[in-house]
């Protein structure tokens, strides 16, 4: 495997490998990108390493790995990834046989780690990253609804309460029930009312004096 003496080789087998090896991680692949991944890494450092100082490199780079995936299983706010990220960045580094190798390795790395999450568009993706982002936007297109937008447009309105608020208690406005509370005071039912405030989803109302 002489190719891996030239730079631009070694950056196409480590963004290949780290391709593989982050797809196991994003996508079910049942461990066949996992080992693909290896197999490719391991070439690679079996090419550029020698016997004294193979395995305390090959372990910078596991122990990195093996950050990545706790903070994706546990932590999930990115911090040790980071630290994960750099350490498997010095164990690509570090072996190579000049800098712009080492230059052009670790940049393969940083490429090929978010560029895996591709394979999500077309294997079914694991739920280890969800923590980490939201998956989805909470849009009213999707049924949701801004609950604070929503409430602030019934400071002002006037309505008739369905039960005692004691105090609080159900409030029709605009023909929709909501949860409101008088503020301290008691209001029987069927009296009117106005909206005074909104705190999030808490609706303050007042008797309505004419």
């Amino acid at each position: 495997m002489e190719l891996l003496d030239i730079a631009s080789f070694g950056f196409f087998v480590v963004f290949i490998g780290t391709l593989f090896i982050f797809a196991e991680l994003f996508v079910r692949a049942k461990g066949l990108f996992g080992v693909i991944g290896i197999v490719i890494m391991a070439i690679y450092f079996s090419y550029h390493l020698s016997a004294a100082d193979s395995l305390w490199v090959v372990l910078l780079y596991l122990v990195g790995l093996g950050l990545i995936i706790f903070d994706g299983k546990v932590t999930t706010d990115g911090t040790i990834a980071l630290l994960g990220l750099l350490l498997m960045v010095l164990g690509l580094a570090l072996p190579a046989p000049g800098v712009i190798y080492g230059i052009l390795v670790a940049m393969a790395l940083i490429l090929a780690a978010p560029a895996s999450y591709l394979f999500t568009k077309v294997f079914p993706s694991r739920n280890m990253w969800a923590k980490m982002t939201l998956a989805d936007k909470l849009t009213s297109d999707l049924g949701y609804n801004s609950m604070n937008e929503t409430y602030k447009d019934l400071i002002g309105k006037t309505g008739v309460t369905k039960t005692p608020f004691r105090p609080t208690g159900t409030v029709e406005l605009e023909g929709k029930l909501y949860s409101a509370t008088a503020d301290n005071q008691w209001v029987q039912a069927d009296q009117k009312v106005k909206v005074i405030s909104v705190d999030g989803t808490r609706i303050v109302v007042v008797p309505e004096t004419d």
